[in-house]
């Protein structure tokens, strides 16, 4: 089976892993010091903040914020389910808004008519490798006083024109589950240029406690710590900080395999008229989590995966969040032309660092043969 993706770890990881377990300090310390200081320098950002995933990331920079209970905050469907999720563990309102059809991410243009006196926050989610267009939603967003708050759980890496994605909105928010661009296994990250708002986060990751672990920990001194607001166990383990480190010392080749093998795709499929292939708008850099293509066939999506499927590779989708059971209650009159046509008519393909052409060739042949 060629599965959606692969883990690239080896034995560099490994030794991490095992030299932070046998140095005996196991929770959030030094290594995910340096794990932070590590990204937050390769994407531009004055401070990043390590949790425990990206969903947990987001609830975080959403509070930091100042969203509260009751408040609105405007952010795409077509996204993994988290992105509404986080908004409503702030005890706020998710207000979706459609999507632009070649790059999948949030259409700038519908925002404006989705606020309301309640709206408080912008969530774009930057999807499946392409930043979303954030100088016009930060342009938005300042005009009407209202904080933006980035998922960017696919794509660290990407940026638009010089800029890396990371130093362009309020927070930014990266996941380095398994199949992201890095990986801890688990794990997430919030940049910001915030200088308040960062010391806020450091704290509420771990119950918003006035003194870190690592500081009550490797001092002589008696430090009574305080707790002077609610907090969360969010924190990220240094045996997950000591993997980060490797993968972010190897993050320029894990891109440049990505994109070699996107652009071996659309050389493979460029031909293929039932195919929309990912676009990457002028000035973008696209990183490629996945490889999304559209279907431009009467066979429907299911069908074509089981027929992917049945030749031994895997497929993906992007939902549409406000057509799941959980969500579809609260928005039963709602309709998006856009994100449900794309999550009818799109398909994920595998696409990893270590993919060979081998396997390459096989997934094209089996999507090729699927399409007819």
């Amino acid at each position: 089976m060629i599965p959606i993706t692969r883990l690239s770890v080896g034995e560099r990881e490994a030794l991490a892993a095992a030299d932070a377990v046998r140095s005996g300090w196991l929770t959030s310390g030094k290594r995910v010091q340096q794990f932070e200081s590590m990204v937050a320098t390769y994407v531009g950002a004055k401070h990043a903040i390590a949790v425990n995933s990206c969903t947990t990331a987001i609830h975080l920079a959403l509070i930091a914020a100042g969203v509260k209970p009751g408040d609105e905050v405007i952010c795409p469907s077509f996204s993994f389910i988290a992105t509404a999720n986080a908004v409503l563990y702030a005890g706020a309102t998710p207000v979706f808004v459609d999507i632009d059809p070649l790059t999948y991410n949030m259409s700038p243009e519908c925002i404006e008519a989705a606020l309301t006196p309640r709206t408080t926050a912008i969530l774009p989610v930057s999807q499946i490798g392409l930043a979303a267009d954030i100088p016009a939603i930060m342009a938005i967003a300042r005009k009407h006083g209202l904080k933006v708050i980035e998922d960017a759980a696919p794509s660290l890496g990407a940026a638009i024109g010089d800029d890396r994605i990371g130093s362009l909105s309020d927070f930014t928010c990266f996941s380095f589950d398994a199949r992201k661009i890095l990986t801890t296994g688990e794990g997430g990250m919030i940049t910001t240029a915030d200088d308040n708002a960062a010391k806020r986060l450091y704290a509420m990751r771990a119950h918003s406690a006035s003194v870190s672990t690592i500081d009550r920990h490797t001092t002589s001194n008696v430090v009574l710590e305080n707790y002077p607001e609610v907090g969360y166990n969010y924190k990220m383990t240094d045996v997950q900080g000591a993997i980060g480190i490797v993968q972010t010392e190897r993050i320029n080749e894990i891109l440049a395999e990505r994109r070699r093998l996107a652009e071996r795709y659309q050389s493979l499929l460029g031909s293929e008229d039932r195919l929309g292939l990912p676009q990457e708008p002028k000035g973008y850099r696209h990183v490629f989590q996945s490889y999304c293509v559209r279907l431009h066939t009467r066979k429907t999506q299911v069908q074509i995966m089981s027929e992917i499927a049945d030749q031994g590779i895997a497929t993906r989708r992007i939902i549409a969040i406000h057509l799941e059971p959980v969500y579809r209650r609260l928005y039963a009159d709602l309709s998006l032309p856009e994100t449900e046509r794309a999550t009818r008519e799109t398909l994920l393909l595998p696409l990893f660092v270590g993919m060979t052409d081998n396997e390459q060739d096989q997934v094209v042949n089996a999507v090729k043969k699927a399409l007819y």
